[in-house]
């Protein structure tokens, strides 16, 4: 058992999430509504360690207005326990779950036990299908994927995904080092390639949001 999963995300027409110096200012202003309003919907939002590097983002609810003070859990997939000590993502806004591999420096997860929860999920890097069950056990039913492309492509190839929601704008900004939706270690044929089933498809503003469902 795990948690319904949402791969969600803002991609160029290339299908770029960043330029190579990390620039990922893509969505417009409706689709930042849009993914304010899917966070509202899910029990948690997860990430990895170079978004969180990169962005050093606070993923809770702040781009619409809301009656409630709810954030969903926020986790990140660090293998080496490399997230900073005053990381935006450690605050009090809302609760936060860093897994570990077992390879992480021991010092540095004391000190980021001090901030928040550290699950310890795999030996070089973190288990992925043994952390989706341990956060379907403590209640997290809906998991929104914000990435980035190597954790993208880790859920996708171990069947981790249930849904995929891309935003695309309308620009192209190439780049052979530019972070791509999905990188990682890639698959090798398409007929191995993850299939998607088209459920929506609509305009939003300037961009293009088309929501896929995974076939398993």
């Amino acid at each position: 058992m795990r948690p319904h999963v949402i791969l969600n995300a803002a991609m160029t027409l290339d299908g770029k999430i960043a330029t190579e110096t990390f620039s990922s200012e893509i969505s417009g202003h409706e689709d930042l509504k849009r993914v304010h309003e899917l966070r509202k919907e899910v029990d948690a939002i997860m990430v990895g360690i170079n978004t969180l590097l990169a962005d050093d983002p606070r993923l809770t609810i702040h781009k619409i207005p809301t009656l409630s003070k709810y954030n969903p859990i926020r986790i990140v997939v660090d293998n080496n326990a490399r997230t900073p000590l005053d990381a935006r993502i450690l605050n009090n806004e809302a609760p936060t779950i860093i897994a570990v591999s077992q390879k992480a420096p021991l010092a540095k997860v004391r000190k980021l036990k001090e901030k928040v929860k550290v699950y310890t999920c795999g030996e070089d890097q973190v288990n992925l299908v043994k952390l989706m069950e341990k956060l379907k056990n403590m209640g997290i039913n809906t998991l929104m994927l914000e990435g980035g492309s190597t954790l993208n492509f880790s859920m996708l190839n171990n069947g981790l995904v249930d849904e995929v929601r891309v935003c695309i704008a309308p620009m192209i900004v190439g780049g052979i080092k530019a972070k791509t939706l999905v990188d990682g270690a890639g698959i090798n044929y398409m007929q191995d390639s993850i299939k998607l089933q088209l459920k929506k498809k609509y305009v939003l503003g300037k961009d293009l949001i088309l929501e896929y469902i995974v076939e398993h």
